[in-house]
């Protein structure tokens, strides 16, 4: 009786063993790009702009978190020219994906915020931290009543903290108290779409459903 019992101890011992290291592995999983291979459909300048960004992700993997959104927006803001979609693609609003965006070697707002999203989880940084966020920039000076859409990235320490904001348009990330010049309307991850509050499924936004299938097609997990 008393070796049967030791044996199931040791079973379930070894079953709980198991399950935490299956948790512990879901846990630590994070987003991973698409090989090489994958940019070089969109050219020469695409595989160039690529070998830069896996290696300063791989220069960062052991950074702190400021560390990884300073130097990822940092690249993106210095390597990637601002170029409407007009004048890029031909139309009037088109979602890039990051490999897209490197055989340009240009994009807009949304292309910027994409691809600093992926690089932070790709790094490791809780998709729960990093929200795309559709914004009304003023334009013209502090008492201008001039505005238009805009989206950046903003990072939230903490969930009651107040988020940090990642814009294509200025070199310094700052709290979103400084930014008095963007009114934020909506906001979204793969996780979920926000409206004030309000939380919905992001499967209504169908320009971004669009752009994660096609970055999918091309190998990015995340």
């Amino acid at each position: 009786m008393k070796l049967a019992s030791l044996v199931s101890g040791r079973r379930l011992r070894r079953c709980l063993m198991s399950v935490a290291l299956l948790l512990a592995g879901l846990c630590v999983t994070a987003a991973s790009l698409p090989t090489e291979r994958s940019a070089a459909r969109y050219g020469p300048r695409a595989v160039a702009l690529f070998r830069e960004w896996n290696q300063l992700l791989g220069k960062l993997q052991g950074a702190d978190e400021r560390q990884k959104l300073a130097e990822v927006n940092q690249f993106f803001n210095r390597r990637i020219l601002y170029r409407e979609d007009i004048d890029n693609w031909g139309v009037q609003d088109y979602w890039a994906t990051p490999l897209e965006m490197f055989g340009k070697g240009a994009g807009d707002c949304e292309d910027f915020s994409i691809g600093k999203y992926i690089s932070l989880l790709v790094l490791g940084v809780s998709p729960d931290k990093l929200r795309i966020t559709y914004v009304k920039a003023r334009i013209g000076g502090p008492d201008s009543t001039i505005s238009q859409a805009h989206m950046v990235l903003a990072y939230y320490p903490t969930p009651s903290a107040e988020p940090q904001i990642l814009d294509s348009l200025v070199t310094s990330i700052e709290p979103a108290s400084q930014r008095t010049d963007l009114l934020p309307v909506f906001s979204f991850n793969a996780q979920g779409l926000w409206v004030g509050n309000r939380s919905s499924n992001v499967s209504k936004l169908t320009r971004w459903r669009q752009v994660m299938d096609k970055m999918k097609n091309e190998g990015f997990t995340f």
